[in-house]
């Protein structure tokens, strides 16, 4: 195992009926920026929780923060946080709201002219202004990390931003949320977090034997899940297990120790930025072609995947290694997530081509964990994902 340092400062509030204890969470003398979504939590009461908790609370509202963060958005309600001196931020909403508010937080005390400089330059943020959250959608596990990935629409790009400066003060995480979330977005929740695992696993064996059980033991969980949380949202025991596995899928503590990968994800931002696509579906087009491509360097994890999580026990590792790939694919495939690229667009011509030029453009000549996966490789990977 790997030498490795281990900070995770937010509070998690956990369990039914606990968006009310956001009053006991923000100081009473801060002036809040509410930031949220399309406005669904107008619709399944979320909101009205919320503002009810903060009725003691000064409460600026901020909402129309869209699917993938949008830098212009964002822009806008910086100008707020600006203009009527907020000195707390609340996201109410999924990772796309949370990672907007990460970015609202570095903004508002950025010494810079040009806030997507935090994105290009790859700024650490030490200190931000404080946030809490009420995740309203589990997946991205944004809601216990210091991480956030922004997009902008002028430029085609999708970029990510961090620092120690960026945890939430705390996330309420009430499995009772997802009852009104449509299945499309379940599903989605559910491949992002079995493939957040993925990125922290799937490498080489290092002797790590605690921190692999974790990882099994979180995709094992959302696999056991899945068909009850995506037939039944109102069961309890599957709500629960699902939201606490996406956050701890992505809060830092599964991947210390270990070798990461990621490069699934560089990949699949490009294909949100330039299609649209939703960033779970994306991350299911790329990752079979990815571990099919690098099959030498992963085959004896994704053997000892195919085993622990998949049952897999006849054949030799790379026979296992093989059969693992398929279950993730037929897994994907059972939650509705389509594979191929060409499923989500007719226009994927080229579109190989001009990741790797970004790759190459921006200097990232050394993907994935043996930091070996140059562009024209990438450019390869995405071709067999087609």
């Amino acid at each position: 195992m790997n030498n490795f340092d281990f900070k995770n400062p937010t509070k998690i509030i956990f369990g039914k009926d606990t968006i009310e204890k956001v009053k006991e969470e923000i100081p009473q003398d801060a002036k809040v920026l509410l930031l949220y979504g399309g406005g669904s939590i107008k619709k399944n009461g979320i909101y009205d929780q919320v503002k009810t908790a903060l009725a003691n609370v000064e409460v600026v509202e901020f909402g129309g923060i869209p699917a993938n963060p949008e830098y212009s958005v964002l822009i806008e309600a910086l100008k707020v946080i600006k203009d009527q001196n907020i000195t707390y931020l609340l996201a109410v909403g999924g990772g796309s709201v949370i990672d907007g508010t990460k970015f609202l937080s570095a903004a508002a005390l950025f010494d810079g002219d040009t806030p997507w400089d935090i994105l290009t330059k790859n700024i650490r943020t030490e200190k931000g202004m404080p946030f809490g959250t009420v995740l309203t959608l589990p997946a991205t596990g944004s809601e216990m990390n210091s991480g956030a990935v922004i997009t902008r629409a002028e430029t085609k790009e999708k970029l990510a931003m961090g620092g120690p400066g960026l945890f939430p003060e705390f996330s309420i995480l009430d499995p009772q949320v997802i009852t009104s979330i449509p299945q499309r977005q379940l599903a989605n929740g559910l491949t992002d977090a079995f493939t957040h695992v993925l990125e922290q696993y799937m490498t080489y064996p290092i002797g790590a034997i605690l921190q692999d059980r974790f990882a099994e033991s979180i995709l094992q969980t959302l696999v056991e899940v899945a068909p009850t949380v995506i037939k039944d949202p109102t069961d309890y025991k599957a709500a629960s297990n699902f939201m606490w596995s996406c956050t701890m899928a992505l809060n830092g503590l599964i991947q210390k120790g270990v070798p990461g990968d990621w490069a699934v994800h560089a990949i699949g931002h490009e294909l949100t930025a330039l299609f649209g696509i939703d960033h779970a579906r994306t991350l299911a087009v790329i990752a079979p072609s990815h571990y099919k491509f690098n099959f030498e360097d992963k085959k004896e994890k994704l053997a000892q995947y195919g085993e622990r999580v998949w049952n897999i026990t006849e054949g030799s590792i790379d026979d296992k290694a093989y059969a693992a790939i398929e279950k993730t694919v037929d897994f994907f495939h059972e939650l509705g997530i389509d594979t191929k690229l060409s499923d989500y667009t007719k226009d994927y011509e080229g579109t190989a081509e001009e990741i790797s030029k970004r790759f190459t453009d921006r200097g990232w000549t050394g993907l994935g964990e043996h930091q070996t996966l140059s562009p024209d490789k990438v450019e390869k990977i995405v071709k067999m994902a087609y």
